[in-house]
């Protein structure tokens, strides 16, 4: 199999996209990746405008304050990332999104996970943007690659340990025998 300029991995160009940040590109040779648990990431590209980006958001949508918290809510990450596409040529009709994330990795405790997932889904569907492709859901945390003038992405999912771990704790020295008043120093 031959790969292309944009899938050879010595040639790419690794953008990590990190909780609150979102990325744009028309470089051919970017590769944004992430790694989402219960976090959301929106892959959305303009294929005829060559144009694409990847968002990461913690929570669906804040309390309106905005502010430096606003980069964690799904509502600020997706408008933002929206609105970037746009400023290099993309056009809102001819956007196209793949969606990540969104699992409930812990047991007890509310499924922010599904609220993320089910955000992201309302909010695309609101403005028009159909969902091609998600993965959304589950108990595994994800490793995502999206190549965004291509649209191409891979997902490997992150086994998640959530077993009590067994703590082991160092034998204790042994009590030095009744000392005779000899002193050792070292």
């Amino acid at each position: 199999m031959q790969l292309s300029h944009n899938d050879d991995p010595e040639r790419a160009i690794k953008v990590h996209v990190t909780q609150g940040e979102s990325h744009v590109t028309t470089d051919p040779q970017v590769v944004m990746t992430t790694v989402l648990g219960s976090c959301i990431a929106a892959c959305i590209r303009d294929p005829q405008a060559g144009v694409g980006g990847m968002n990461h958001f913690l929570l669906p949508e804040g309390d309106g304050r905005g502010g430096g918290d606003a980069v964690r809510y799904g509502a600020y990450a997706m408008e933002l990332l929206i609105n970037d596409l746009l400023k290099r040529g993309a056009r809102r009709e001819r956007m196209e999104a793949k969606i990540f994330g969104g699992a409930k990795l812990f047991d007890g405790l509310s499924d922010v996970g599904a609220s993320n997932s089910a955000f992201a889904e309302r909010f695309l569907r609101d403005e028009g943007i159909p969902i091609v492709s998600s993965s959304t859901g589950g108990v595994s945390a994800r490793r995502v690659e999206f190549w965004p003038t291509s649209g191409r992405v891979r997902q490997r999912l992150v086994a998640v340990d959530n077993a009590p771990q067994d703590v082991r704790r160092p034998t204790p020295a042994p009590m030095p025998a009744a000392s005779s008043g000899d002193v050792d120093l070292f």
